[in-house]
Formats: structure tokens, C-alpha cells, sequence
């Protein structure tokens, strides 16, 4: 992707759009723009194909996806454009209910839909571009994360083996239930009290396609240090073990694997389904935090989360799992 984007950087130099905070520089979750010495703007775009089966659903999750690219960066958002493209032979009351889902989600935010876009498409995709707001001197970004910090997850893993579970039919009710209420859940609360630690939050990001180890590599980089899991102390969203042992992976996951394993470094003991959910696409996954370790606590005890390892003196980006 860096060979990809080459042309970009090189157009785009830092020193001439001083205000553009974050950029390509530096990819992170979402650009950053100063307006002026107390506003900046976020700007972010995500959309996909289905992930679960229903409508509704759909839309809720890529929106709550899409927003959280704001939430990882330390902002609110403010409004969001509907990015679409559909097939001509489905249904305009499908395509209706993807709409009513994502909207609901903006609202939930706080936000609002202000228009958007639509092609034609043999797949159908959704999501959005999300226009937020943040004060300049309380940006998050994924680097900035110290040895000795505690390391939190706001929401349990394992959303791409489910969902890969549900699309073969093989995933029970109550599973494919509890994954799409934690894809559809809003990082809002978990950020709302990230910010009211302020200097404490080190690095964050949110947790996405590349997996725990993809998007913990990229925060170890960009900091400069590793980063260590307790593989013991990582949440799985309820039948995660269960499809992971029967190989349910999404091809994502191998991808990830193939990608981001010359960084990782597993304990021998994992077995191989176990070391594959370190390389599992996430869907609307939660908040990875780098916290200051004396308030670590202080954070789990406003919001839900685990404390799930700590950064390291280590080669930046690497990651080891114990």
C-alpha cells in the first residue's frame, strides 16, 4: 500500500499544508484538519459488502464502523454522507432498510446524514463519510504509546470468524446475536472517557480488518516500542473458540497472516486456530488504548474494557503474545 500511495506523498508534502495535522505522512484512522487554534476537523470514509444477512443490521454496523474511525481519533462527529452502491435487481425496500439502519446509528451519535452517493453495482456495499470535530491540542493517534503502558480493549474479538460462521450457516442464533449487538455498538462511551483522562491516553486506535496484531503493529510502529498481549487476558465474543477450532476464518484473516506474522512472535504453547484469531478481521471492533498504568483502573472502572497487555521496549512494531 506505501508503494501504492508513493505518488500521493509525493504530491501532498507536509510543509505545504501545515494545517493538515494528520495525513498521509503518517496514516492513521482518520485525517485531521486545524481550523483554528480550538477546532479541527476529522474526516473519515468506510463502506463494505454485507457482513450479516439483514438489512437493518447491515446498516447499523457499517455506520457504527464507520463512525468509529472519529472515536479512535478523540472527536465527536457532526455529520455523514451515505455512500452506496447497488444492484439493479434487489429490492429498493432492502436497500431502504441499509438506510434506516445507518441512519438510526448517526443519530444514536449524535450526528446527522446530510446527503450522499449511489452507483450501480453487482454487490451491494454501504457505509459512510463521516466529517467530525476535535480540539487540536486533543487529537488521538496511533503513536504516542510508552513502555510500561497499559494496554485496553473495549470490545471482546473474534467478529470475523462469527461472521464468516454465519455466512456458511453454521453459526448458532445466539452467537450470531451477540456478535452483531457488539458490531453495532458505538465506541462514543468507551472515547467520552478516554478524553476525560486526557494525557493519559497515549496512542488509540480502533481495532478493524487488520486484526489485533495488524492494527497493534501499526501502534507499535508509530510509537517506536512493541507492544505485549496476555493471550489469557483477550475477550472473545461468545462462540469465537468454537468456529476457530473448526477453521471458520474469513480469507481476511489469512491475508493478515501472511502480512503482519514476520512481526509477531506467539508462544509456543498457542495452538494454530489460537494464533490464527490474533490475524481475525474485526468489523466495527473496539478502542485499542495505550493508558498511563496508574490510570488504567481508573478508566475500567467508567467503562467496559479489558486490560489485555502493555507496551515494551522492543523493536517498534513488534508484537509478542504470551
Amino acid at each position: 500500500m506505501g508503494q501504492v500511495l508513493q505518488p500521493l506523498s509525493d504530491l501532498f508534502q507536509p510543509k505545504d499544508y501545515p494545517a493538515l495535522l494528520v495525513g498521509l505522512n503518517e496514516p492513521d484512522d482518520a485525517a485531521v484538519y486545524r481550523l483554528n487554534d480550538s477546532q479541527a476537523i476529522i474526516s473519515t470514509v468506510d463502506f463494505f459488502p454485507p457482513v450479516v444477512d439483514e438489512p437493518y443490521e447491515f446498516g447499523a454496523i457499517a455506520a457504527a464502523n464507520a463512525l468509529s474511525d472519529v472515536y479512535a481519533m478523540g472527536g465527536d462527529p457532526l455529520f455523514a454522507l451515505n455512500l452506496v452502491a447497488w444492484p439493479d435487481d434487489l429490492p429498493a425496500e432492502i436497500l431502504s432498510e441499509v438506510l434506516r439502519g445507518g441512519a438510526e446509528k448517526v443519530r444514536e451519535a449524535g450526528a446527522a446524514i446530510a446527503g450522499g452517493h449511489t452507483v450501480s453495482d453487482k454487490e451491494p456495499k454501504y457505509g459512510l463519510a463521516v466529517t467530525g470535530i476535535v480540539h487540536p491540542a486533543h487529537i488521538f493517534t496511533k503513536g504516542g504509546a510508552r513502555p510500561g503502558d497499559a494496554l485496553i480493549l473495549t470490545k471482546p474479538l473474534g467478529a470475523g470468524t462469527i461472521t464468516t460462521a454465519i455466512k456458511q450457516g453454521r453459526a448458532e442464533e445466539s452467537d450470531a446475536r451477540s456478535c452483531m449487538e457488539s458490531m453495532r455498538r458505538l465506541n462514543r462511551g468507551a472515547a467520552a472517557v478516554a478524553r476525560q483522562l486526557g494525557s493519559a491516553v497515549h496512542a488509540a486506535t480502533d481495532i478493524t480488518g487488520f486484526g489485533l496484531a495488524g492494527h497493534g503493529h501499526e501502534m507499535a510502529h508509530l510509537s517506536g516500542c512493541g507492544l505485549r498481549f496476555d493471550f489469557a487476558s483477550l475477550p472473545w465474543l461468545p462462540g469465537t473458540e468454537k468456529y476457530a477450532r473448526e477453521w471458520i476464518f474469513p480469507g481476511g484473516a489469512e491475508r493478515n497472516e501472511h502480512f503482519y506474522s514476520q512481526w509477531v512472535t506467539a508462544r509456543s504453547t498457542l495452538a494454530d486456530w489460537e494464533r490464527m484469531l490474533l490475524f481475525d478481521p474485526q468489523t466495527s471492533g473496539g478502542l485499542l488504548l495505550a493508558v498511563s498504568p496508574e490510570k488504567a483502573d481508573e478508566f475500567l472502572a467508567q467503562s467496559s474494557g479489558w486490560r489485555i497487555g502493555q507496551a515494551v521496549t522492543a523493536p517498534p512494531g513488534s508484537i509478542a503474545v504470551e
